[in-house]
């Protein structure tokens, strides 16, 4: 099955090939920015089975794990849509708000609930982490 994903303005598209792989509700400093002041749902999926179409816009940092990331983001209305870890170049973590489908695959875990705010809603049915989690394979 084919699932697509896309920005606020419909600029960006992108083309899935591929079921997910994981979903993780991340808490970083990174992504609270990211997210507006909330944590970011991100999708993990095979970075070959997706196809982009639309311009791009990068921002390289290096992550709260010490991982170098690109995050790839709409130039013309902003919406946050990828995050790519250059040390795993074959998995792309797409920003469950920018899928068509939000519901495709809820979040398995909480990860860098250490950095979340006091207000921050954990859901307790779900695994938590401190800081990141063993990666996806």
């Amino acid at each position: 099955m084919t699932h697509q994903a896309g920005c606020l303005c419909g600029q960006v598209r992108i083309s899935i090939d591929a079921e997910p792989l994981a979903a993780r509700m991340c808490w970083c400093r990174l992504c609270q920015y990211l997210g507006g002041g909330s944590g970011t749902v991100n999708v993990c999926f095979p970075s070959d089975k997706l196809t982009v179409t639309g311009d791009l816009r990068w921002h390289h940092s290096v992550a709260d794990s010490g991982n170098a990331m690109r995050r790839g983001f709409c130039p013309e209305c902003g919406t946050p849509l990828f995050s790519l870890a250059e040390s795993r170049p074959h998995l792309t973590f797409v920003r469950a708000g920018a899928l068509d489908d939000p519901d495709l695959l809820a979040p398995q875990a909480v990860i860098w609930t250490d950095a979340a705010p006091a207000w921050a809603h954990l859901d307790p049915d779900l695994p938590h982490y401190p800081a990141q989690m063993p990666p996806v394979s």
